[in-house]
């Protein structure tokens, strides 16, 4: 597959990259649910491919130059910069906080979450550093969580199905990608010798892999940290990042705690993403600088210690989209570039995102003048908004 280098509906106004979105052609509303088994069935095989070759651009060999990236708060943007060390720990890429070098230096792993309401509570969830939710067939959401420090964990999930754009957000972080199942389109990107991935319909399956008896199929199946480690090594995937891996995120300094201020920064205590089922809302705690998260009616928690989910950081990502389909599946445009929200400390700034370096690169974010936006350290959660439901996002 060629890495996707899709620039077509944006206006680069700078060499730092601020984006304009114009038309990126007609949207429809998400169709009515397909049925969602592991190994779901697509009506035509090569929908998806035709969606992603409409997004590239006619000038395909045109590329996003990077340098001379100028970060707001008068920062020096991350990219391609390398972590700082101190004895045995380095800056996590996830957080930016100072982790144990066993846990810094080695890939994260990306595991798919059922985030369906019969699938509540999920496990092990408040240990991911990085959660992206983004809605799937019939508006249901789908959460993908990065875990960088997993190895006390024996109950990840439930685990469900991969879907093609949260490949592409796994790519970011050079991330092992763990999923059970995946529809007939994501295929030919698994395949890639690119991807890494831990799929609980390979050979893997019953080593990563396990089905507990208090719910039934589909809602069942978890990942445990010996099973990942076991499939990792089964595999022979690379375990360390590669050398190349420029990160995504600009973290503040230790001691440093950011509010936004960019042009047009504005009061961010309460948002609603506006996904339609599981109807989401976090609330900011002005006492430990955490945004809470609550869904379907009450808050969300990990079952596994009841801890209720929070972030430092949230980041809304409006991305183009299409159904491909007449069973409701969704293509997302994760190159292109768009609109983004940044919120913390109870405040929000507008911007925009551009991925770097193709399907291997990653997503960063600009405030309105172009500088990058800098995040406070901790965790984030990146929701993936459809371009055409910006009027369901509330923030107050």
């Amino acid at each position: 597959m060629k890495f996707r280098k899709i620039i077509s509906c944006l206006i680069f106004s700078s060499l730092i990259g601020i984006v304009a979105l114009t038309g990126c052609g007609n949207k429809e509303q998400a169709a009515a649910p397909a049925e969602d088994t592991e190994e779901q069935e697509v009506s035509d095989p090569d929908a998806y491919s035709k969606f992603e070759e409409e997004k590239v651009s006619e000038n395909e060999a045109a590329q996003v130059n990077p340098s001379g990236i100028v970060a707001e708060h008068d920062y020096v943007s991350s990219y391609g910069l390398p972590r700082e060390e101190n004895s045995d720990q380095i800056r996590s890429y996830l957080t930016g906080k100072f982790v144990d070098k066993k846990a810094g230096l080695r890939r994260p792993v990306a595991v798919m979450l059922n985030n369906i309401e019969e699938a509540q509570p999920m496990s092990g969830t408040s240990m991911a550093d990085i959660l992206y939710e983004c809605v799937v067939e019939g508006s249901l959401t789908r959460m993908m969580g990065l875990f960088e420090n997993y190895d006390d964990l024996k109950k990840i999930g439930s685990v469900r199905s991969c879907r093609n754009y949260f490949v592409y957000y796994a790519l970011e972080f050079d991330s092992i990608y763990c999923h059970y199942g995946q529809s007939a389109y994501a295929m030919p990107l698994l395949e890639e010798d690119f991807v890494n991935n831990l799929s609980g319909l390979s050979s893997v399956g019953d080593i990563v892999f396990y089905r507990t008896n208090d719910r039934i199929a589909p809602h069942n199946a978890y990942a445990s940290a010996k099973g990942i480690a076991k499939g990792i090594e089964t595999l022979g995937y690379r375990t360390d990042y590669k050398d190349d891996y420029k990160g995504k995120f600009t973290f503040a300094k230790d001691g440093d705690v950011l509010v936004p201020d960019g042009p047009g920064a504005y009061a961010a205590t309460h948002v609603e993403p506006g996904y339609l089922i599981n109807k989401p809302w976090f609330d900011y705690n002005e006492k430990d600088g955490k945004y809470y998260r609550f869904e379907y009616g009450e808050p969300q928690v990990d079952g596994e210690n009841n801890e209720q989910l929070a972030v430092e950081n949230i980041i809304l990502q409006y991305s183009s989209w299409e159904t491909v389909d007449d069973k409701g599946y969704l293509g997302f445009d994760c190159h292109s570039g768009g609109k983004m929200t940044y919120i913390s400390q109870g405040k929000a700034e507008d911007g925009t995102w551009i991925r770097f370096d193709g399907d291997l690169g990653a997503v960063r974010y600009f405030n309105n003048e172009g500088k990058e936006i800098v995040l406070n350290q901790g965790k984030t959660w990146v929701l993936i908004i459809q371009d055409t439901m910006g009027d369901k996002v509330v923030i107050s």
